[in-house]
């Protein structure tokens, strides 16, 4: 089967052809004619299966017939990352089409993004947060919104973004198409795919194992080792890009640094950044700048890098289909892939779990020569900043003789004083009314 199949609007069957397409994946072969039918899907897929590629075609395909520059289909993500990648295979797809697409999220400069909605757009990739600022201050047109996406639902879940997601519903057209894209299905989301979908054909796809061409092992290692182990573990292993998984963004920050310290090409991809440096972090794992990336799953979400020879999960995930998704970004394009898991006592549960889910046991390694025998610190702080020193605390100079004590206006029980004078006005010609205000660091920015 070739994209031919598809009867694509014969510009976006050129576009397809400049891309180098040829075959589509299992997901846009199943995916690709029912959104052209007009239907709401249910899509379940992991990363790597060509999504994207699935909901983008037969929306550019729909739009190339119609009025330009009215804000037609919009796409949900739960993080910057893949909302730029999506943005991306919007432009790639719909090259020579004229059709317009813009990002919309927080932690960058709103003025862009407002002036590029004024001047009319056909297609928005949106954040939760950021989109909820523009609907609020009435800078976003959502009347003719035709096809809804929303892409990695269960992550939006995780982050929190279900009541956000409900608020963006209630501002847009009842009558549209409506496709729902979640690597995984847990029961939330399967309520708020029965709730929005209409009729829903289901796609499914990759969702119970990892690639073949991925070899998985476990390295059982005290916490307070894991460290040491990595280094070893890159010492010894023939590496050409390595993702690595931590639990919290301050970890994968403090690991980000020591792996620098230790000589490596490395940079971390976590929330605390600011989207130039996450970008840079990215662009430059991309193009081989840095061998190394170390991202939590949250930040992680939106990296399509074909070429990861090795995934590392320094925390082991909390569900087994986040294990499945974050080893499936290695192994791709018909190479090998490698997928290591650090492992504690206390993580023996999870790994029962992740077993039977693979319907296999996993390989548990050691590393010839690593002293596994030194113990833990007193307390295990390998991550924490060491305490502040205790500042010392200033004597209060008795008062004069015949001097009143000062009263301290900051402790609980001072009466506090009384503005003097009239109060103060606004300006005057605005009327009172509030200024348009963007929120940069909602969450999803």
């Amino acid at each position: 089967m070739e994209f031919s199949s598809f009867n694509l609007h014969p510009v976006i069957a050129e576009s397809i052809s400049q891309a180098g397409y040829v075959t589509p994946t299992p997901i846009q072969q199943q995916a690709i004619p029912t959104v052209m039918e007009g239907r709401d899907v249910m899509g379940l897929a992991q990363t790597g299966t060509g999504k994207t590629a699935a909901f983008a075609l037969p929306i550019l395909h729909r739009l190339m017939n119609g009025q330009r520059g009215q804000l037609r289909a919009l796409v949900v993500a739960p993080t910057r990352e893949l909302a730029e990648q999506i943005h991306e295979s919007f432009v790639t797809l719909g090259k020579g089409s004229r059709l317009k697409s813009v990002t919309v999220y927080g932690g960058v400069n709103v003025n862009p993004q407002i002036q590029a909605l004024k001047n009319g757009v056909d297609i928005v990739v949106a954040c939760p947060g950021r989109l909820l600022d523009h609907i609020g201050q009435g800078t976003v047109d959502l009347s003719h919104l035709e096809v809804l996406v929303l892409d990695e639902a269960d992550q939006m879940f995780d982050m929190g973004f279900l009541p956000d997601i409900r608020k963006i519903l209630a501002k847009i057209p009842a009558k549209r198409q409506t496709l729902l894209f979640s690597a995984t299905m847990p029961p939330d989301i399967n309520k708020l795919a029965q709730e929005i979908l209409k009729d829903p054909a289901t796609v499914k796809v990759g969702n119970t194992a990892p690639p073949v061409t991925v070899s998985h092992a476990l390295y059982p290692v005290e916490q307070h080792l894991k460290t040491p182990l990595l280094l070893e573990l890159l010492k010894h292993t023939d590496t050409e890009s390595v993702l690595i998984f931590t639990r919290t963004k301050h970890r994968a920050k403090r690991l980000g640094e020591q792996l620098e310290k230790a000589g490596y090409k490395a940079a971390s991809l976590q929330g605390n950044l600011s989207q130039n440096r996450r970008q840079a972090a990215l662009d430059g794992f991309r193009d081989g700048t840095f061998q190394i990336l170390v991202a939590t799953d949250i930040a992680a979400r939106g990296i399509d890098v074909s070429l990861i020879s090795h995934v590392i999960n320094y925390d082991i995930p909390d569900t087994p289909e986040a294990y499945v998704h974050r080893i499936g970004r290695t192994g791709r394009a018909a190479k090998s892939g490698d997928a290591f898991t650090m492992v504690c006592q206390e993580d023996a549960l999870m790994v029962r779990t992740i077993e039977k889910k693979l319907g296999a046991s996993l390989e548990r390694r050691t590393v010839t020569g690593f002293d596994y025998s030194i113990p833990a610190p007193r307390k295990d702080e390998e991550f924490a900043r060491p305490p502040r020193e205790p500042r010392p605390q200033r004597k209060t100079p008795a008062p004069k003789k015949g001097q009143a004590a000062s009263i301290n206006p900051f402790k609980a029980d001072h009466p506090g004083t009384k503005p003097s004078g009239p109060p103060r006005q606004g300006r005057p010609g605005t009327g009172g009314a509030p200024k348009a205000t963007f929120n940069s660091s909602r969450r999803g920015k």
